[in-house]
């Protein structure tokens, strides 16, 4: 069934959001203070509207409460994110999902009751920086503070070993979830399955054991 969105802010980060969601076939309406900013989404999103998000009157008579999900993507206005969420969760939004500029903008959207805060800026640097850190890691998602996916190439050293070979829940408490290889994905790979160089392991665990895997490993050769 189709899913609704409101998107509330129309940055870099909220335009992005409203685009995908859009390409996506969903019922998209996105809002934003800045008439110019509306006027580009006029013929992508499902619905567009140039208003004050921090006026709990305007969310009222969008008829708010009723979008499945409410994105959050205001950009440098701390206030007005913290106030708009504030406004969201009292009006019975069901899922809210905020952007925060930083860790103590994080904690007050989530003592108000944001069900998911995002820090977009860092999390794509600490991305970044992890795939250009390391020339077997592939691609890096962290799906909490402790907890990351990645995708991890396997060098020569780790194949031709079996994943019961490589035993890396035992030695390091991590699943390899997925092998994709070539335009082949294994989903849930069983204990026998021989690792070929170049496969591209998707490891899910703590992220600093996946660190420790990463580092050494792939020296189990």
């Amino acid at each position: 069934m189709k899913k609704s969105f409101a998107v509330i802010g129309l940055g870099r980060f909220g335009g992005s959001i409203c685009r995908t969601l859009t390409d996506e076939g969903m019922e998209v309406l996105a809002i934003d203070v800045n008439e110019e900013r509306v006027n580009e989404y006029s013929m992508i999103a499902s619905h567009t509207v140039v208003g004050d998000s921090t006026d709990e009157n305007v969310l009222k008579s969008l008829g708010i409460r009723n979008f499945d999900h409410v994105i959050v993507a205001i950009g440098d206005d701390i206030q007005s994110s913290i106030l708009t969420t504030l406004i969201l969760k009292e009006l019975g939004v069901g899922q809210i999902t905020s952007k925060a500029q930083n860790d103590y903008h994080e904690k007050v959207l989530r003592k108000i009751g944001a069900d998911h805060v995002v820090h977009p800026e860092r999390d794509m640097g600490k991305r970044i920086a992890i795939n250009m850190s390391s020339s077997n890691v592939v691609d890096y998602l962290q799906l909490s503070d402790d907890h990351s996916i990645v995708e991890i190439v396997a060098n020569g050293k780790l194949g031709g070993n079996t994943i019961m070979d490589l035993d890396v829940r035992k030695k390091y408490g991590l699943n390899i979830v997925a092998i994709k290889r070539g335009e082949e994905i294994i989903v849930s790979p069983q204990a026998k399955e021989t690792i070929q160089t170049r496969d591209v392991l998707i490891v899910i665990g703590n992220t600093n054991d996946i660190s420790r895997f990463e580092k050494k490993g792939i020296g189990i050769k």
